[in-house]
C-alpha cells in the first residue's frame, strides 16, 4: 500500500518542526474547551472514515493479522477513549477547589490544570494505531501539541497514518516523523515538555537517557515477564477449562505481541497433564487451523520469528519439555494434537500457510537462566513452571522485576488477597486476562522496569497536564505574626498553632 499524498509529509527537520509546535504551545496557554473537543472529535472521525484502510496497512505490515483483530484492539479501545475524554473533559479542565489549613486561613486555594506544551510520543509496533493514537488524544485532550515517530516495523501504517493525520491537522499542532533507529533517537533527544514512549524495556532506557539530558519529563510504557496464577482453589474440570481457555486467548491474541500477554503460568504441581490438555483444547476452540488462519496473527519480522525460535531451541537443550499444540481435523471437527518438538527444536508438523505464523506451544519447567525465562517472549511461547504452596509463588515472582501486568485465577478470595497484597505489579486481572488495560477508569501504566507513569482516562489526562498550585491570599491575613524579628509573640502564636496540629 502506497501512501496516500506523498505532499502531506514535510521535510525531516525535526528541530524546526518542535520550534514550530512550541512557539505555537507557548502563543496558546489558555486552550479552551471547545479547541480540545474539536480536535478529538477529527481524531475519531479519521478513525470511523478510514478504519478498514488502517486495517489494511497493518495487516500487510505482519503479514496475517485479521481486520477483526485490528478493529477489537486498536479501533474499538481507541474510539472508548475518545468518547470518555469528550463526556468528562469539561469536569477535568476545571479548576480544582482543595482545603486550606487552618494556619494560612483565610485564604484559598486552588490546582489549575494548563497544556505541558509540547508532547513527543514514540509509537509501538505491535498495536500500531491504540499505542500510537491513545497518548495522542489524551494528549491532545488536556492541550497540547503533539509529535508523533511511529514505528519503522510497520511501514505502511505508519505511512497511512501519517497522510490521515497531516490531512487534518497542521503541522504546528500534529506531526508525524518517520525513520529508524536513528531518527528515533534524534527524536528522544527534543526537549519537549512531556515524552512518552511504549516500547521494550531495553529501548526505554534509550529513551529515557536521551530525554534526561533535556531534563525531559518522561512516560515509559514497557514490558517484561507478566506472571498467571493458578491457584489450587481452581478446580479441576471445568474450572481449569476455563481459566486455561482464558489465558490461551490473552496469550494468543496478536500471535503474544501483546505488551500485557500471560508471560509465563505458575501451575500448582500435579496438575501439568491436565493443564496441557485444557489449553490444548482452548487453542483448537479458538483457531481450529493456524496455518492461513487470518484470525491467528503471524510475527511481524523474519527476525522476531527467528527470535522466538532461538529461545525454543535453548530451552529444549538445556533440558525443558517443549510441546507444540497443531490443530488437527478429525471426523467429528477439530481436535488438537500436543506434539513434542524434536530435537533442535524443528517442528514435529509442518504448519502450512504464513511462514511467519507460530505455533502455538507449551514450555514445561524451563530452567529459570535460559532467555526464555529472562526476556520478555512476545510471542505464542507460554512457558508452565509448577509450584507447591502459595508462598513459593509469590517469592518467584518477588525476585524478579515487576511486572506489568499479574493474572490470577480461583476461588479461593483469601488466596487472590495474599497474591494482590504481597506482589507488586503495574495491573491485576482476577480470572481473566488482559482486561484491566480495557477499563478506562483505571489508570495503566508500569512499574520499575516495566515502566513508569500511567495513562488512560482521567490519568492520561493528567499525565499530559501541568497541575499549577494557586494560593489566594486574603485581605484580612494575619501573615504578619510570622515575620521577624522574632520574639515573645511569635513564640506565643507558633506554642498555640502547634497545639492545633
Amino acid at each position: 500500500m502506497q501512501a496516500m499524498n506523498d505532499h502531506h509529509q514535510p521535510p525531516l527537520d525535526l528541530p524546526a518542526l518542535f520550534h514550530a509546535q512550541h512557539t505555537a504551545s507557548r502563543a496558546l496557554i489558555d486552550v479552551p474547551l471547545a479547541w480540545r473537543l474539536e480536535r478529538l472529535q477529527r481524531v475519531q472521525h479519521l478513525v470511523e472514515t478510514h478504519g478498514a484502510a488502517l486495517a489494511d496497512a497493518v495487516q500487510a505490515d505482519f503479514g496475517v493479522r485479521s481486520r477483526q483483530l485490528t478493529d477489537v484492539a486498536d479501533h474499538f479501545v481507541l474510539l472508548a477513549a475518545i468518547g470518555q475524554l469528550k463526556k468528562k473533559l469539561p469536569r477535568w479542565m476545571k479548576p480544582q477547589r482543595v482545603s486550606t489549613p487552618l494556619y494560612l486561613q483565610p485564604a484559598t486555594a486552588h490546582i489549575q490544570r494548563q497544556p505541558l506544551g509540547v508532547v513527543g510520543v514514540i509509537g509501538p509496533w505491535n498495536y500500531p494505531l491504540q499505542l500510537t493514537l491513545g497518548p495522542l488524544v489524551a494528549a491532545l485532550a488536556a492541550g497540547n501539541r503533539v509529535m508523533i515517530k511511529p514505528s519503522e516495523l510497520t511501514p505502511q501504517s505508519s505511512a497511512l497514518l501519517a497522510d490521515l493525520l497531516h490531512a487534518v491537522f497542521p503541522a504546528d499542532e500534529v506531526v508525524v516523523v518517520q525513520g529508524g533507529a536513528d531518527v528515533a533517537h534524534d527524536f528522544a533527544s527534543l526537549p519537549f515538555d512531556h515524552l512518552f514512549f511504549t516500547g521494550s524495556t531495553a529501548v526505554g532506557r534509550k529513551v529515557a537517557e536521551a530525554a534526561a539530558k533535556n531534563l525531559t519529563p518522561t512516560t515509559l510504557e514497557l514490558g517484561g515477564k507478566s506472571p498467571c496464577i493458578v491457584d489450587a482453589s481452581c478446580a479441576a474440570g471445568s474450572g481449569l477449562a476455563d481459566a486455561a481457555l482464558k489465558v490461551a486467548h490473552g496469550k494468543l491474541l496478536n500471535a503474544g505481541q501483546t505488551c500485557i500477554a500471560p508471560d509465563y503460568i505458575l501451575l500448582p504441581k500435579g496438575r501439568e497433564a491436565e493443564f496441557e490438555q485444557a489449553y490444548a483444547h482452548s487453542v483448537a476452540r479458538l483457531f481450529p487451523t493456524i496455518g492461513g488462519n487470518p484470525d491467528y496473527a503471524s510475527i511481524v519480522t523474519d527476525r522476531h520469528h527467528a527470535r522466538l525460535t532461538d529461545l525454543l531451541d535453548e530451552a529444549q537443550k538445556l533440558g525443558a519439555t517443549v510441546r507444540e499444540l497443531v490443530p488437527v481435523a478429525v471426523s467429528s471437527g477439530i481436535a488438537n494434537k500436543s506434539m513434542p518438538s524434536s530435537a533442535g527444536g524443528q517442528k514435529s508438523l509442518k504448519i502450512e500457510g504464513h511462514p511467519r505464523q507460530m505455533t502455538p506451544t507449551l514450555v514445561f519447567n524451563p530452567p529459570a537462566h535460559s532467555r526464555l525465562m529472562t526476556e520478555e517472549i512476545f510471542g505464542p511461547i507460554l512457558p508452565v513452571l509448577t509450584y507447591t504452596t502459595l508462598d513459593e509463588a509469590i517469592a518467584h515472582i518477588n525476585a524478579r522485576p515487576r511486572p506489568l501486568a499479574l493474572y490470577w485465577f480461583g476461588t479461593d478470595t483469601a488466596a487472590r488477597d495474599r497474591v494482590l497484597n504481597r506482589t507488586v505489579s503495574g495491573g491485576v486481572t482476577v480470572n481473566d486476562t488482559l482486561l484491566h488495560i480495557a477499563h478506562d477508569n483505571l489508570p495503566f501504566g508500569g512499574v520499575g522496569e516495566s515502566g513508569w507513569g500511567a495513562y488512560h482516562g482521567e490519568a492520561g489526562f493528567l499525565r499530559f497536564t501541568q497541575q499549577k498550585p494557586v494560593l489566594v491570599q486574603s485581605r484580612w491575613a494575619m501573615g504578619q505574626l510570622f515575620y521577624p524579628p522574632y520574639g515573645q509573640r511569635f513564640e506565643q502564636v507558633m506554642g498555640l498553632l502547634k497545639r492545633w496540629l
